[in-house]
Protein backbone atom coordinates (compact mmCIF):
# COMPACT_ATOMS: atom_id res chain seq x y z
CA UNK A 1 0.00 0.00 0.00
CA UNK A 2 0.94 3.62 -0.53
CA UNK A 3 1.16 4.34 3.18
CA UNK A 4 4.03 1.86 3.57
CA UNK A 5 5.95 2.46 0.33
CA UNK A 6 5.76 6.23 0.00
CA UNK A 7 5.45 7.55 3.52
CA UNK A 8 9.09 8.71 3.66
CA UNK A 9 8.81 10.41 0.24
CA UNK A 10 5.71 12.37 1.18
CA UNK A 11 7.18 13.19 4.59
CA UNK A 12 10.25 14.71 2.96
CA UNK A 13 8.04 16.58 0.49
CA UNK A 14 6.09 18.23 3.30
CA UNK A 15 9.34 19.03 5.10
CA UNK A 16 10.76 20.76 2.01
CA UNK A 17 7.45 22.53 1.44
CA UNK A 18 7.72 24.23 4.83
CA UNK A 19 11.42 24.93 4.35
CA UNK A 20 10.61 26.79 1.14
CA UNK A 21 7.68 28.54 2.81
CA UNK A 22 9.81 29.70 5.74
CA UNK A 23 12.78 30.85 3.63
CA UNK A 24 11.43 34.35 3.03
CA UNK A 25 10.30 35.03 6.65
CA UNK A 26 13.71 33.94 7.94
CA UNK A 27 15.60 36.03 5.37
CA UNK A 28 13.22 39.01 5.54
CA UNK A 29 15.35 40.99 8.02
CA UNK A 30 18.52 40.58 5.98
CA UNK A 31 16.72 41.36 2.73
CA UNK A 32 15.08 44.42 4.26
CA UNK A 33 18.50 45.74 5.24
CA UNK A 34 19.91 45.04 1.78
CA UNK A 35 17.04 46.60 -0.17
CA UNK A 36 16.05 49.28 2.37
CA UNK A 37 12.55 47.98 3.06
CA UNK A 38 10.38 49.37 5.80
CA UNK A 39 8.33 47.13 8.10
CA UNK A 40 5.30 47.83 5.91
CA UNK A 41 7.25 46.73 2.84
CA UNK A 42 8.36 43.53 4.57
CA UNK A 43 4.79 42.83 5.66
CA UNK A 44 3.58 43.31 2.08
CA UNK A 45 6.09 40.79 0.77
CA UNK A 46 5.34 38.22 3.46
CA UNK A 47 1.57 38.69 3.19
CA UNK A 48 1.58 38.00 -0.53
CA UNK A 49 2.00 34.30 0.15
CA UNK A 50 -1.27 33.90 2.03
CA UNK A 51 -3.34 35.64 -0.65
CA UNK A 52 -2.01 33.28 -3.26
CA UNK A 53 -2.38 30.32 -0.91
CA UNK A 54 -6.12 30.88 -0.59
CA UNK A 55 -6.88 30.96 -4.30
CA UNK A 56 -5.71 27.51 -5.47
CA UNK A 57 -6.97 25.29 -2.67
CA UNK A 58 -10.20 24.15 -4.36
CA UNK A 59 -8.71 24.17 -7.85
CA UNK A 60 -5.78 22.02 -6.75
CA UNK A 61 -8.07 19.57 -4.98
CA UNK A 62 -10.40 19.29 -7.97
CA UNK A 63 -7.48 18.75 -10.35
CA UNK A 64 -6.12 16.05 -8.05
CA UNK A 65 -9.48 14.28 -7.88
CA UNK A 66 -9.70 14.33 -11.67
CA UNK A 67 -6.13 13.72 -12.86
CA UNK A 68 -4.41 12.20 -9.82
CA UNK A 69 -2.79 13.78 -6.81
CA UNK A 70 0.72 12.61 -7.75
CA UNK A 71 0.63 14.64 -10.97
CA UNK A 72 -0.43 17.80 -9.18
CA UNK A 73 2.21 17.21 -6.50
CA UNK A 74 4.91 16.96 -9.16
CA UNK A 75 3.80 20.11 -10.96
CA UNK A 76 3.51 22.00 -7.69
CA UNK A 77 6.89 20.92 -6.31
CA UNK A 78 8.77 21.52 -9.57
CA UNK A 79 7.28 25.00 -9.88
CA UNK A 80 7.92 26.25 -6.36
CA UNK A 81 11.39 24.71 -6.41
CA UNK A 82 12.18 26.79 -9.49
CA UNK A 83 10.73 29.94 -7.94
CA UNK A 84 12.60 29.40 -4.68
CA UNK A 85 15.95 28.90 -6.42
CA UNK A 86 15.30 31.88 -8.69
CA UNK A 87 14.34 34.32 -5.93
CA UNK A 88 17.87 35.74 -5.42
CA UNK A 89 18.20 36.30 -9.17
CA UNK A 90 14.85 38.06 -9.39
CA UNK A 91 15.79 40.26 -6.44
CA UNK A 92 18.68 41.68 -8.45
CA UNK A 93 16.60 42.62 -11.49
CA UNK A 94 16.23 46.38 -11.75
CA UNK A 95 14.89 48.71 -9.10
CA UNK A 96 11.49 47.06 -8.61
CA UNK A 97 12.68 44.53 -6.05
CA UNK A 98 9.71 45.04 -3.72
CA UNK A 99 7.18 44.36 -6.48
CA UNK A 100 9.09 41.34 -7.76
CA UNK A 101 9.43 39.79 -4.32
CA UNK A 102 5.75 40.38 -3.54
CA UNK A 103 4.77 38.71 -6.81
CA UNK A 104 7.20 35.87 -6.11
CA UNK A 105 5.59 35.22 -2.73
CA UNK A 106 2.14 35.39 -4.30
CA UNK A 107 3.14 32.79 -6.90
CA UNK A 108 4.67 30.66 -4.16
CA UNK A 109 1.35 30.71 -2.33
CA UNK A 110 -0.54 29.81 -5.50
CA UNK A 111 1.67 26.81 -6.17
CA UNK A 112 1.90 25.55 -2.59
CA UNK A 113 -1.84 25.96 -2.12
CA UNK A 114 -2.48 22.77 -4.11
CA UNK A 115 -0.15 20.59 -2.02
CA UNK A 116 -2.30 19.50 0.92
CA UNK A 117 -5.52 19.11 -1.11
CA UNK A 118 -3.49 16.87 -3.44
CA UNK A 119 -2.34 14.80 -0.48
CA UNK A 120 -5.93 14.47 0.73
CA UNK A 121 -7.08 13.33 -2.72
CA UNK A 122 -4.17 10.92 -3.13
CA UNK A 123 -4.72 9.43 0.31
CA UNK A 124 -8.50 9.05 -0.10
CA UNK A 125 -8.24 7.21 -3.42
CA UNK A 126 -5.09 5.13 -2.87
CA UNK A 127 -4.97 4.33 0.87
CA UNK A 128 -7.32 2.20 2.98
CA UNK A 129 -9.04 3.76 6.00
CA UNK A 130 -6.95 1.83 8.49
CA UNK A 131 -3.73 3.50 7.25
CA UNK A 132 -4.86 7.07 6.57
CA UNK A 133 -4.44 8.42 10.08
CA UNK A 134 -0.76 7.55 10.39
CA UNK A 135 -0.02 8.74 6.85
CA UNK A 136 -1.63 12.16 7.32
CA UNK A 137 -0.07 12.54 10.77
CA UNK A 138 3.31 11.83 9.24
CA UNK A 139 2.73 14.41 6.54
CA UNK A 140 1.89 17.10 9.07
CA UNK A 141 4.85 16.18 11.27
CA UNK A 142 7.03 16.78 8.21
CA UNK A 143 5.83 20.38 8.36
CA UNK A 144 7.00 20.68 11.96
CA UNK A 145 10.40 19.28 11.03
CA UNK A 146 10.64 21.64 8.06
CA UNK A 147 9.92 24.61 10.30
CA UNK A 148 12.66 23.49 12.71
CA UNK A 149 15.21 22.88 9.95
CA UNK A 150 14.47 26.16 8.23
CA UNK A 151 14.87 28.07 11.48
CA UNK A 152 17.98 26.23 12.69
CA UNK A 153 19.91 25.74 9.47
CA UNK A 154 18.66 29.01 8.04
CA UNK A 155 20.21 31.01 10.86
CA UNK A 156 23.59 29.36 10.28
CA UNK A 157 23.45 29.81 6.50
CA UNK A 158 22.56 33.48 6.90
CA UNK A 159 25.64 34.04 9.03
CA UNK A 160 28.02 31.97 6.92
CA UNK A 161 26.94 32.40 3.30
CA UNK A 162 24.29 35.13 3.13
CA UNK A 163 20.55 35.01 2.57
CA UNK A 164 20.87 33.93 -1.08
CA UNK A 165 22.31 30.56 -0.08
CA UNK A 166 19.13 29.52 1.70
CA UNK A 167 16.99 30.00 -1.39
CA UNK A 168 19.48 28.19 -3.62
CA UNK A 169 19.84 25.17 -1.35
CA UNK A 170 16.13 24.72 -0.62
CA UNK A 171 15.24 25.20 -4.28
CA UNK A 172 17.82 22.60 -5.32
CA UNK A 173 16.63 20.02 -2.78
CA UNK A 174 12.99 20.64 -3.70
CA UNK A 175 13.85 20.12 -7.36
CA UNK A 176 15.47 16.78 -6.53
CA UNK A 177 12.34 15.72 -4.65
CA UNK A 178 10.15 16.68 -7.63
CA UNK A 179 12.41 14.61 -9.91
CA UNK A 180 12.05 11.64 -7.57
CA UNK A 181 8.26 11.99 -7.65
CA UNK A 182 8.38 12.05 -11.44
CA UNK A 183 10.52 8.94 -11.69
CA UNK A 184 8.76 6.88 -9.02
CA UNK A 185 5.16 8.11 -8.88
CA UNK A 186 4.56 8.90 -12.54
CA UNK A 187 7.00 6.73 -14.52
CA UNK A 188 7.87 3.95 -12.07
CA UNK A 189 6.15 0.58 -12.16
CA UNK A 190 5.47 0.76 -8.42
CA UNK A 191 3.13 3.73 -8.68
CA UNK A 192 0.15 3.13 -6.39
CA UNK A 193 -3.13 2.14 -7.97
CA UNK A 194 -6.55 3.53 -7.28
CA UNK A 195 -8.67 1.53 -4.89
CA UNK A 196 -11.68 -0.09 -6.46
CA UNK A 197 -15.05 0.88 -5.08
CA UNK A 198 -18.19 -1.22 -5.15
CA UNK A 199 -20.22 1.96 -5.44
CA UNK A 200 -19.05 3.12 -8.84
CA UNK A 201 -22.14 5.19 -9.79
CA UNK A 202 -21.87 7.17 -6.56
CA UNK A 203 -18.22 7.91 -7.29
CA UNK A 204 -19.09 9.23 -10.75
CA UNK A 205 -21.88 11.40 -9.43
CA UNK A 206 -19.76 12.81 -6.61
CA UNK A 207 -17.06 13.80 -9.07
CA UNK A 208 -19.47 15.98 -11.03
CA UNK A 209 -21.72 17.20 -8.21
CA UNK A 210 -19.54 17.19 -5.10
CA UNK A 211 -20.82 20.61 -4.11
CA UNK A 212 -24.15 19.06 -3.14
CA UNK A 213 -22.32 17.77 -0.06
CA UNK A 214 -22.19 21.33 1.24
CA UNK A 215 -25.86 20.93 2.13
CA UNK A 216 -25.00 18.21 4.63
CA UNK A 217 -24.67 19.25 8.33
CA UNK A 218 -21.80 16.77 9.00
CA UNK A 219 -19.77 18.39 6.24
CA UNK A 220 -20.21 21.86 7.74
CA UNK A 221 -19.36 20.52 11.20
CA UNK A 222 -16.14 19.20 9.70
CA UNK A 223 -15.42 22.53 7.97
CA UNK A 224 -15.98 24.60 11.12
CA UNK A 225 -13.82 22.25 13.19
CA UNK A 226 -11.00 22.66 10.67
CA UNK A 227 -11.41 26.44 10.74
CA UNK A 228 -11.16 26.43 14.54
CA UNK A 229 -8.00 24.35 14.43
CA UNK A 230 -6.45 26.66 11.82
CA UNK A 231 -7.33 29.69 13.92
CA UNK A 232 -5.70 28.17 17.01
CA UNK A 233 -2.57 26.99 15.21
CA UNK A 234 -2.10 30.29 13.36
CA UNK A 235 -2.51 32.23 16.62
CA UNK A 236 0.09 30.08 18.36
CA UNK A 237 2.47 30.28 15.43
CA UNK A 238 2.19 34.06 15.10
CA UNK A 239 2.03 35.21 18.71
CA UNK A 240 3.93 32.69 20.81
CA UNK A 241 7.33 34.38 20.26
CA UNK A 242 5.80 37.74 21.23
CA UNK A 243 4.16 36.24 24.33
CA UNK A 244 7.41 34.71 25.56
CA UNK A 245 9.49 37.76 24.66
CA UNK A 246 7.23 40.12 26.59
CA UNK A 247 6.46 37.81 29.52
CA UNK A 248 9.96 36.35 29.94
CA UNK A 249 12.40 38.82 28.34
CA UNK A 250 15.50 37.13 29.75
CA UNK A 251 14.61 33.60 28.64
CA UNK A 252 16.51 31.86 25.86
CA UNK A 253 14.63 32.19 22.57
CA UNK A 254 15.74 28.76 21.36
CA UNK A 255 13.83 27.10 24.21
CA UNK A 256 10.36 28.27 23.22
CA UNK A 257 11.13 28.27 19.49
CA UNK A 258 12.34 24.67 19.42
CA UNK A 259 10.92 22.57 22.27
CA UNK A 260 7.18 22.87 21.36
CA UNK A 261 7.88 21.82 17.75
CA UNK A 262 10.11 18.96 18.84
CA UNK A 263 7.34 17.73 21.14
CA UNK A 264 4.77 17.95 18.35
CA UNK A 265 6.61 15.57 16.00
CA UNK A 266 6.43 12.33 18.07
CA UNK A 267 2.94 13.27 19.22
CA UNK A 268 1.75 13.44 15.61
CA UNK A 269 3.23 10.01 14.89
CA UNK A 270 1.65 8.60 18.05
CA UNK A 271 -1.79 10.02 17.30
CA UNK A 272 -1.77 8.58 13.80
CA UNK A 273 -0.65 5.17 15.05
CA UNK A 274 -3.31 5.05 17.77
CA UNK A 275 -6.14 6.04 15.42
CA UNK A 276 -5.17 3.42 12.82
CA UNK A 277 -4.76 0.79 15.54
CA UNK A 278 -8.26 1.43 16.89
CA UNK A 279 -9.80 1.29 13.41
CA UNK A 280 -7.99 -1.95 12.56
CA UNK A 281 -9.25 -3.39 15.85
CA UNK A 282 -12.81 -2.87 14.67
CA UNK A 283 -13.78 0.41 16.30
CA UNK A 284 -16.13 2.69 14.37
CA UNK A 285 -14.21 5.04 12.08
CA UNK A 286 -16.45 8.02 12.92
CA UNK A 287 -16.01 7.46 16.66
CA UNK A 288 -12.23 7.31 16.36
CA UNK A 289 -12.16 10.55 14.33
CA UNK A 290 -14.35 12.28 16.92
CA UNK A 291 -12.20 11.12 19.83
CA UNK A 292 -9.03 12.38 18.16
CA UNK A 293 -10.64 15.73 17.39
CA UNK A 294 -11.89 16.12 20.97
CA UNK A 295 -8.31 15.75 22.17
CA UNK A 296 -7.02 18.11 19.48
CA UNK A 297 -9.48 20.89 20.30
CA UNK A 298 -10.71 20.35 23.85
CA UNK A 299 -7.69 18.98 25.69
CA UNK A 300 -5.19 21.24 23.92
CA UNK A 301 -7.16 24.34 24.94
CA UNK A 302 -7.07 23.18 28.56
CA UNK A 303 -3.29 23.62 28.38
CA UNK A 304 -3.56 27.05 26.73
CA UNK A 305 -5.94 28.60 29.28
CA UNK A 306 -3.39 28.63 32.17
CA UNK A 307 -1.19 30.92 30.06
CA UNK A 308 -3.70 33.72 30.73
CA UNK A 309 -2.62 33.77 34.36
CA UNK A 310 0.64 34.15 36.22
CA UNK A 311 2.92 31.23 35.32
CA UNK A 312 6.64 30.62 35.48
CA UNK A 313 8.76 30.21 32.36
CA UNK A 314 9.21 26.42 32.70
CA UNK A 315 5.47 26.01 33.27
CA UNK A 316 4.66 28.13 30.22
CA UNK A 317 6.98 26.04 28.03
CA UNK A 318 5.41 22.83 29.35
CA UNK A 319 1.85 24.08 28.77
CA UNK A 320 2.63 25.28 25.24
CA UNK A 321 4.46 22.07 24.36
CA UNK A 322 1.55 19.98 25.66
CA UNK A 323 -0.98 22.09 23.74
CA UNK A 324 1.02 21.82 20.52
CA UNK A 325 1.48 18.08 20.99
CA UNK A 326 -2.18 17.27 21.60
CA UNK A 327 -3.34 19.60 18.80
CA UNK A 328 -1.51 17.37 16.29
CA UNK A 329 -4.23 14.76 16.85
CA UNK A 330 -6.35 16.71 14.37
CA UNK A 331 -4.27 15.00 11.67
CA UNK A 332 -6.12 11.81 12.65
CA UNK A 333 -9.44 13.62 13.08
CA UNK A 334 -10.92 16.25 10.79
CA UNK A 335 -7.96 16.22 8.42
CA UNK A 336 -8.65 12.57 7.58
CA UNK A 337 -12.42 12.65 8.06
CA UNK A 338 -12.89 14.42 4.73
CA UNK A 339 -11.37 11.38 3.02
CA UNK A 340 -13.77 9.05 4.84
CA UNK A 341 -16.91 11.02 3.97
CA UNK A 342 -16.13 12.07 0.39
CA UNK A 343 -13.38 9.86 -1.10
CA UNK A 344 -14.10 10.81 -4.72
CA UNK A 345 -13.87 14.58 -4.16
CA UNK A 346 -11.80 14.72 -0.98
CA UNK A 347 -9.21 16.97 -2.61
CA UNK A 348 -11.69 19.65 -3.62
CA UNK A 349 -13.54 19.59 -0.29
CA UNK A 350 -10.30 19.66 1.68
CA UNK A 351 -9.22 22.60 -0.47
CA UNK A 352 -12.43 24.41 0.48
CA UNK A 353 -11.77 23.70 4.16
CA UNK A 354 -8.15 24.81 3.91
CA UNK A 355 -9.10 27.99 2.07
CA UNK A 356 -11.43 29.02 4.88
CA UNK A 357 -8.81 27.99 7.39
CA UNK A 358 -6.23 30.23 5.68
CA UNK A 359 -8.60 33.19 5.95
CA UNK A 360 -8.84 32.52 9.69
CA UNK A 361 -5.11 33.28 9.91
Amino acid sequence: PLARKWILTLFMGTCLLYCARMAMPICAVSMAASFHWSKIDSGLVLGGFFWGYCFTQILGGHASDKFGGERVLFFSAASWALITAGTPLLAQLGSHTLSLMTMTRFLMGLLQGVFFPSLASLCSQRVVKGERGFLMSTMHSGGYLGTLLAGGMGSLMLDWYGWESMFYSIGFLSGLWALFVWLCFLKGEVAPKRKESSKGPQWTMSRTRWWSLLKKPPVWAMVFAHMCMCSTSNTLLSWLPTYFKESFPHAGAWVYNVIPWLAAIPSAFGGGYVSDFLINQGYCVASVRKIMQIFAMGVSNMFILPLCGDVTFPSAVIFVSAAMSVSTFTSSGVSVNVQDLTPSCAGALYGFMNMLGAFMG
